[in-house]
């Protein structure tokens, strides 16, 4: 029995239309017009050659990542839609910077394996604003790789000004299985899912004053209460109180450069037009399974404001950062955003139909002016679905 209803109007039954933001640890699908995605599975497939479960990004080839894909896509389809995909539209929730033989393998699974009728392809950064109703923000998204921060100033993404670093939550992981190996025996192989577990259920960001004191050699503050947490019910887990407060340290630490989360942000603002940089100051948007942890949004304030002080910030003259509370959780914002743009008539003027991708061999890029001007062309814009 399918998990859908089908929408009536008064027009009669509106298709479906499956919306997918595929990341590089979990995938949100559902569909158009819900507030919430139907599933969050990891991205991962089992491989046929190894028969290990492997991660979409964990590809050695172009046919790897083919196959991996179609694999993938079924299991989305007739596993959790319970749907065929054939002459149906989908929209797509993908980064500015998702690689392109990842987006160009994607759309050929999806209009030569599966038949998909038109393909939406929406930008994460500028699709996440429209369940809050703005049009400018500065968009943070710290996932699983990296973290990026684009500026969207009245619904333009401003891609000369993007910032990225690689810390996110695999960088968190890294850090934390340091952290309790120095406390236990044994952890160094750990699985992922037990360190991301420990990670969820047991760590937060602390403040500032208390990070400061945490670094010193020797410290008198009284540390959080240990937690004895089950590995799978075979063994426990020792997680000390420090470990708890110091795993997200990580991100807040310079490097050799100087740059860390909130210099990244700061340098995202340096790049734009003065007259934005309060607006942008004050209207955060922070997005990414990562910034869920308890006392993220508090620690980054604390830190921007510190990084103010610096002589290479002051020219900025920024008074005080404001954060957006959304009507979701950071981990599918962009998710939602898509789903919104799908129950629109964006989908019927913006998408690449089956038509379109078989006559030019390959998905339109917006780096590549060659796609810009045909798009704009009578005959390139896609007039129906």
């Amino acid at each position: 029995m399918p998990i859908y209803e089908p929408i009536t109007t008064e027009f009669g039954v509106k298709p479906l239309v499956v919306v997918l933001d595929i990341g590089t640890a979990f995938t949100k699908f559902g569909f158009t017009g819900e507030f919430a995605p139907r599933h969050i599975i990891r991205s991962e497939v089992r491989c046929k050659r190894t028969c290990q479960m492997k991660k979409l990004c964990d590809y050695e080839s172009s046919q790897d990542l083919h196959d991996f894909l179609v694999d993938f896509i079924h299991m989305i389809y007739f596993e959790y839609a319970l749907i065929s995909p054939k002459d149906r539209p989908i929209v797509i929730v993908e980064s500015l910077l998702c690689p392109t033989l990842f987006r160009d393998t994607l759309a050929k699974v999806l209009f030569l394996q599966y038949e998909v009728s038109a393909m939406l392809v929406v930008p994460s950064h500028l699709v996440c604003l429209a369940s809050l109703a703005i049009d400018t923000a500065l968009v943070v998204d710290v996932g699983y790789k990296e973290a990026v921060t684009i500026p969207v100033c009245f619904g333009l993404p401003i891609v000369q000004a993007w910032q990225a670093l690689p810390l996110g939550g695999e960088s968190i992981h890294r850090h934390l299985k340091t952290l309790l190996n120095a406390s236990n025996t044994g952890v160094k192989n750990l699985p992922e899912d037990v360190i991301e577990n420990i990670k969820v259920m047991c760590c937060f960001v602390t403040k500032k004053s208390r990070a400061d004191q945490l670094a010193l050699p020797r410290t008198d503050m009284v540390p959080p209460p240990d937690v004895k947490f089950p590995n799978r019910g075979v063994e426990t887990l020792m997680v000390t109180g420090k470990t708890r407060e110091k795993a997200f340290e990580i991100l807040y630490e310079e490097d050799n450069d100087h740059l860390c989360l909130s210099t990244m942000i700061l340098d995202a603002i340096l790049q734009v037009d003065i007259d934005l940089r309060q607006t942008l100051a004050e209207n955060l948007v922070l997005i990414g399974g990562s910034s869920m942890a308890p006392g993220f949004k508090a620690r980054l304030k604390e830190e921007l404001l510190k990084q103010l002080a610096e002589d290479r910030y002051k020219v900025l003259n920024i008074k005080e950062f404001k954060f957006h509370a959304g009507p979701y959780k950071e981990n599918y914002a962009a998710w939602l955003g898509g789903a919104i743009y799908g129950a629109t008539e964006m989908l019927s003027m913006k998408a690449v139909t089956k038509e379109f991708y078989l006559r030019e061999n390959h998905l339109p890029d917006w780096i590549n002016l060659h796609d810009f001007n045909t798009l704009k062309s009578p005959e390139g814009a896609v007039k129906s679905l």
